[in-house]
């Protein structure tokens, strides 16, 4: 009896001990889960949307769902970009299996026209307090409409487009930013205002029109907020479970940075013309190798930059006039105007050459002055040197010989022998000529000269 009191009075404390036992497990296990779960990732989206920033993304979204990553967080501050590159951002982020959350972020930061599709084409939208959005009306490039300015400010402020080519790409961008904001369950009036209107909204603003899922002050707001959100990605629904992830920063590799170099307009343009001065100086002085190398890699450089622009073709085909007028300069004898026509040709090109509205995208006009006066010097002393060398009196080969003074040796009848340029030469003359005597060379046959008598006036000009 004294036994069982005994086993029963230690029973309480071995329940104890379990309870306290399975609790360090319990924390452990979810110390352990919550080391290994991966870290949300972060893109910084500053600067105009281009070609860089669309590979930055893609090469990021790629690696977030290899590793797994619970979401891609777009940092994002732009005035806009291209519109190619921004429909291949939203491509991206529509086949993504890992969701991604657009933030307007700092406080000052805007998502200007290609930035209000990438927030509406996103699975979460958030701001931060003292951001905007909007303005995304596609803008005309180069004219004013029909009936002047007063018409232009007129249409502007009734959200019509000024013609039909602009009517066009307003109404695609309507009907683009519509179908984003239906497959998110956003503002879709309000998105198409934006594009007919260049429309914009604070970030409380947005929040209060359904533009945007939340406001939140920094990216671990945004986190928390974003917990237990269901969200339609390409492999289906799923909850977010984002309390508490770590994040990791995930700048841009060095390809993406020589593609942000590269596809400047003014870096362009520059290797174009280093790469076509490289191959002109290679076919002036064939075997020079280093200009002919040089130029190929800048040229084949800044081919893929347009490449990956938006191009005027018809920038591209004066260009390439220019390009050949200058070479045919070198080999044709035009004193110049073949090369100044060629300049004038590639710089007009070049200037309407990229086809899009934005500055960042535009070619600097003090740039290709510069290029211009550097151009037009080069060929002006082309055609100089070519003008000289023309006038130049011939220093070698046969022609060299035409108007040298020699010495007779022999003569006979019309023949004999001369004494010119320290050697012994065949001649012939109309007449008969005494040995010693100084003769005028007036030709060339072959070996034999064309002689007759050096008058004395010119032999002591000589």
């Amino acid at each position: 009896m004294a036994a069982d009191q005994s086993l029963g009075s230690g029973q309480p404390g071995w329940r104890l001990l379990c309870c306290l036992l399975l609790l360090f497990f319990g924390f452990t296990l979810a110390m352990a889960q919550q080391q290994t779960r991966p870290p949300a990732i972060v893109l910084n989206l500053d600067g105009a949307i281009g070609p860089a920033t669309a590979s930055y993304v893609s090469r990021t979204l790629d690696m977030a769902a290899d590793e797994g990553a619970p979401l891609v967080i777009l940092r994002l501050d732009t005035p806009g970009g291209l519109d190619t590159s921004m429909r291949s951002i939203i491509r991206d982020i529509l086949a993504s299996p890992v969701p991604v959350a657009t933030f307007v972020s700092p406080s000052g930061a805007r998502a200007a026209s290609a930035g209000t599709f990438l927030l509406y084409a996103s699975h979460v939208a958030a701001m931060a307090p003292g951001t905007n959005v909007g303005a995304a009306t596609p803008v005309q490039i180069g004219g004013l409409p029909t009936g002047g300015p007063e018409e232009a400010d007129k249409q502007k402020g009734e959200g019509k487009p000024n013609d039909a080519m602009t009517a066009k790409a307003v109404n695609d961008a309507v009907a683009y930013i519509r179908s984003l904001a239906e497959m998110r369950g956003r503002n879709a009036d309000w998105a198409e205002k934006a594009v007919r209107e260049a429309a914009s909204l604070s970030a409380s603003a947005a929040l209060k029109a359904g533009v945007i899922d939340f406001e939140a002050r920094n990216i671990n707001e945004l986190l928390q907020k974003a917990h237990g959100r269901k969200v339609v990605v390409a492999g289906g629904t799923m909850t977010l479970n984002t309390r508490g992830l770590t994040v990791t920063q995930v700048e841009p590799d060095w390809r993406t940075k020589l593609l942000s170099a590269i596809t400047n307009p003014n870096v362009a343009v520059i290797l174009m013309m280093v790469g076509l001065y490289g191959l002109i100086f290679e076919f002036i002085n064939p075997g020079s190798i280093y200009p002919g190398t040089i130029g190929a890699i800048c040229l084949l450089i800044g081919l893929y930059a347009f490449a990956a622009l938006p191009v005027n073709y018809a920038g591209l085909g004066l260009m390439a006039l220019g390009f050949g007028l200058m070479v045919a300069e070198h080999f044709t004898p035009s004193l110049g105007i073949l090369g100044i026509g060629g300049v004038v040709a590639f710089m007009l090109g070049a200037t309407i050459l990229i086809d899009t509205d934005l500055p960042e995208f535009r070619v600097s006009w003090p740039l290709m002055g510069g290029l211009a006066v550097i151009s037009l010097g080069f060929v002006l002393l082309v055609g100089r040197l070519a003008y000289s060398s023309f006038r130049t009196r011939v220093v070698s080969g046969a022609e060299e010989m035409v108007g040298m003074i020699g010495e007779v040796q022999d003569w006979n009848g019309t023949q004999g022998h001369v004494l010119a340029h320290g050697e012994r030469w065949n001649a012939r003359a109309r007449g008969s000529l005494q040995p010693g005597g100084r003769v005028r060379v007036l030709g060339i046959d072959g070996l034999t000269l064309d002689v007759a008598p050096a008058e004395s006036a010119q032999d002591k000009g000589e």
